[in-house]
């Protein structure tokens, strides 16, 4: 199973590495693992707690990242939307379109998460997915429509969003949880009303894997987003389940959106 992790080095063939240096890399649901050099990058422990390095500062924090400022592209007064808005991939996307002078408007699941979206991360709103009047809240909170809807989640959600996306819209796609796992999807089929919306409204949807922008911007995203975790301007909570045993129940609920924030397995 695949998987992102900060591990101890034990053992090193190599001049830039030594034993008791503490590296990220894809080392997998394991405890031990052998790795190329080029494969693996040094974290370093101090201000701040090397666990951010696979939240706010590492993949999920990146593909926030590049996909706001790459493919969004928001400018000040725009209205931003992000699913999965406590996720460590949305909360980083609202506090930066904040940072650009654009609303943001979170879609979480349940009163807890909306509440701590707008009072904790600085939201300017939140709408609960789960509640029955979910789409007649999203408008309400849109009532200029949506420039820039950040993709996570995909189902019910891209139904309530579709109708409200401005002229000219930009839709960057990183997730489908709704899809995920070949889940057979009942009810109306959306796919003609996406694609007409996307010609009538000129809608710019691009999907992404966050790989293929690290080579030009993973340096350029730890030089600005780190000190700004340093010094608690932008916020971040992580989940830790205890035990490498307790990995497949935390990915599932992860899945399932019973999560709070990055959820992390501390393995030892």
């Amino acid at each position: 199973m695949e998987g992102e992790a900060i591990a101890e080095v034990v053992e090193s063939r190599s001049a830039d590495f030594r034993e008791g240096d503490l590296v990220r890399a894809m080392v997998g649901w394991r405890t031990h693992a052998a790795l190329d050099a080029a494969d693996v990058r040094q974290v370093q422990s101090g201000a701040i707690p090397v666990t951010a390095y696979l939240g706010v500062l590492g993949m999920p924090g990146f593909t926030a990242y590049a996909g706001l400022r790459i493919i969004g592209q928001p400018k000040p007064g725009e209205t931003v939307v992000v699913s999965a808005a406590t996720g460590p991939v949305g909360s980083l996307v609202g506090q930066l379109a904040k940072r650009t002078g654009a609303r943001a408007i979170g879609i979480a699941g349940g009163a807890s998460k909306c509440h701590y979206l707008v009072s904790n991360l600085g939201f300017d709103a939140a709408a609960d997915r789960h509640a029955e009047d979910f789409p007649r809240v999203l408008r309400d909170f849109s009532p200029d429509g949506i420039d820039v809807y950040f993709e996570t989640a995909g189902g019910s959600v891209w139904q309530a969003v579709l109708p409200l996306l401005n002229r000219y819209a930009r839709v960057p796609v990183c997730g489908l949880i709704a899809l995920y796992n070949g889940v057979p999807q009942t009810g109306r089929d959306w796919l003609g009303d996406t694609m007409l919306a996307v010609l009538r409204r000129s809608l710019l949807i691009r999907g992404f894997i966050y790989s293929e922008f690290v080579p030009d911007y993973y340096d350029e995203f730890l030089e600005e987003i780190s000190p700004l975790v340093a010094n608690g301007e932008i916020r971040y909570r992580e989940q830790i389940a205890e035990g490498l045993e307790a990995a497949p129940g935390a990915f599932i609920g992860m899945l399932e959106g019973r999560n709070f924030g990055k959820v992390v397995v501390k393995v030892a």
